[in-house]
């Protein structure tokens, strides 16, 4: 059996930085298993080769790469990648607030691992398999609490997120924070913590026990203080362990969004052949004009909200309501594709996102910026409908009465308007 010595860590700690030294000085482990899978190892030893680089003044060049394909970043779930922008912000943000880089106890466990010719393991799940189960798993009112937790703290709203410092962070790693901390975010949202840490404790845990079967003879595990408990709680127990199957299966995906849009467009043509049969034209125009230029509104003034380009905000504006009527289209699409046209994204938009310093700094980069315009003006279009049905009635005096009235009398005038042709066969 491999001796398994865990530390668990604060992911924007000095203190775990110096953890994590002490631990392999005193464990002189044969593997360091650390809480990295491929991806975010490679984006790590990038940092770390350019880091060493700055130190010592080297400069090399850049090997030109080609700039990021909107069309095929909007035909993802692109609100899955600005989510994860803003909780990488959210963490280098608590990290500048103590002085320590978001992943320098990964970065240190790394480093060691190379300079002893100690064996390197990554423990754990793709980060993007983690994200869609997070995201799909998420209920539609918990991502709304999300995006707007997310949107204080990136706003500089959120006292708690300012206030962190040095000695709080380094608590973090205290047992009693540790379950007052997962105890909140299973609260909060209760489908992505079981994606985020429950999920994540079960493969780690994986990991682990491998390795405590391995041929190895001694081993340091570095993971968030978080997934201890939980990769304990596996250890001891490792019948109850999901399988990787289990684990590493993408979410299915149902459209709701789609089927949604089929149901208002049904009500819209519905409530629109009623009236045009009912007599009420006058109304019917009005209808039409109320929808036209409600979806104008909102779709153009989110767009413009988010510091979209005029041209941008007219394509949305223009197009909001005829992609408002077909499921199958978005004028967010439309509008970041201009903002594309006008702002266009480089090669080096994904790193300049990765170490914004700011808000306004990120909303600088394009890339950020096309993203942001497209699910703004998605995000217009979509309230405008809804409001088109909670409102049209009191805008116009109708009351349920009378549209009940119209109803009826329309689908009459209609079912006779079909029957006509066929009256006088029988």
């Amino acid at each position: 059996m491999t001796e398994i010595h865990i530390v668990g860590t604060a992911h924007v700690s000095q203190k775990s930085v110096d953890e994590v030294r002490e631990t392999v000085d005193l464990v002189n482990p044969d593997v360091i298993a650390i809480e990295l899978d491929q991806g975010r190892f490679a984006t790590l030893k990038k940092q770390m080769r350019e880091e060493e680089d700055a130190r010592e003044g080297i400069v090399r060049e850049e090997t030109e790469a080609k700039a990021p394909e909107v069309k095929s970043i909007l035909s993802g779930n692109f609100m899955v990648m600005i989510v994860q922008w803003l909780l990488s912000y959210v963490q280098r943000k608590i990290g500048f607030n103590v002085g320590v880089e978001p992943g320098a106890e990964m970065k240190e466990a790394i480093r060691l691992a190379e300079e002893r010719g100690i064996k390197l393991m990554l423990i754990d799940r793709d980060i993007n398999i983690t994200l869609a189960r997070f995201w799909g798993g998420m209920k539609f009112f918990e991502k709304i609490k999300l995006i707007w937790v997310l949107l204080r703290s990136v706003s500089g709203k959120d006292d708690e997120t300012d206030s962190l410092d040095a000695v709080t962070v380094d608590s973090l790693t205290n047992q009693d924070m540790i379950d007052a901390a997962l105890e909140e975010f299973h609260q909060f949202s209760p489908s992505g913590a079981h994606a985020l840490i429950d999920e994540r404790d079960a493969y780690l845990a994986h990991g682990v026990v491998a390795l405590e079967h391995s041929h190895f003879e001694r081993a340091v595990v570095v993971c968030g203080a978080g997934h201890v408990p939980g990769i304990t709680r596996f250890r001891e127990h490792p019948e109850t362990l999901p399988s990787m199957k289990e684990l590493t299966t993408l979410p299915k995906k149902y459209p709701w969004g789609k089927i949604l849009g089929v149901v208002f467009l049904v009500m819209f043509a519905v409530i629109a052949l009623a009236i045009g049969f009912s007599g009420a034209t006058d109304l019917l125009i009005w209808a039409i004009v109320f929808w036209v230029v409600l979806h104008g509104i909102l779709a153009g003034a989110a767009t413009l909200l988010v510091r979209g380009h005029p041209l941008s905000a007219a394509v949305s504006a223009v197009l909001a309501w005829m992609t408002s009527l077909n499921p199958f289209l978005a004028c967010g699409w439309f509008a970041a594709i201009v903002e594309a046209k006008m702002r266009p994204p480089t090669a080096k938009d994904f790193k300049r996102i990765g170490s914004a310093e700011s808000v306004s700094e990120m909303l600088s980069v394009p890339l950020f910026h096309i993203l942001l315009v497209a699910a703004a003006s998605n995000i217009g279009a979509s309230i405008a409908t809804v409001s088109f049905f909670l409102f049209f009635g009191p805008v116009f005096g109708v009351d349920l009465e009378m549209m009940t009235n119209i109803l009826v009398t329309g689908f009459t005038n209609l079912w006779h308007f079909i029957i006509s042709p066929f009256t006088g066969l029988f």
